[in-house]
């Protein structure tokens, strides 16, 4: 007679602690807002470093050259230089791109 009393508890108890578990998992895991939000601030962060990167480059080909046509960029920069004419370039990154010289990260591509 005990263990028909003894297992519908331990069942009851484990549906419990399942959904408890899954209740925090939703507020302290890994797609949790909070997390979530740092992720995409640490990679807006890594975007702005690698613009900042390429974009002392093409300033440097633009003092060689003269013009920014026929720039090119380092391999590894983490940036894709998109179009470059004789006063201007855009440089994109995953969902960010940068008219140049001298404009803001902004979203989308060029």
């Amino acid at each position: 007679m005990a263990r028909f009393v003894v297992l519908p508890s331990l069942i009851v108890a484990l549906v419990i602690g399942a959904y408890l578990v899954a209740a925090n998992a939703k507020s302290n895991g890994p797609t949790a807002p909070a997390v979530t939000q740092q992720i995409g601030e640490a990679q807006t962060s890594v975007a702005a470093t690698n613009f900042q990167g390429a974009d002392t480059a093409m300033q440097a080909w633009y003092a060689q050259n003269g013009t920014y046509a026929g720039a090119t960029l380092p391999p590894g920069s983490g940036v894709v230089l998109v179009r470059a004419d004789a006063v201007s370039y855009c440089l994109q990154a995953g969902a960010e791109h940068e008219v140049g010289p001298g404009s803001q990260l902004l979203p989308g591509g060029c």
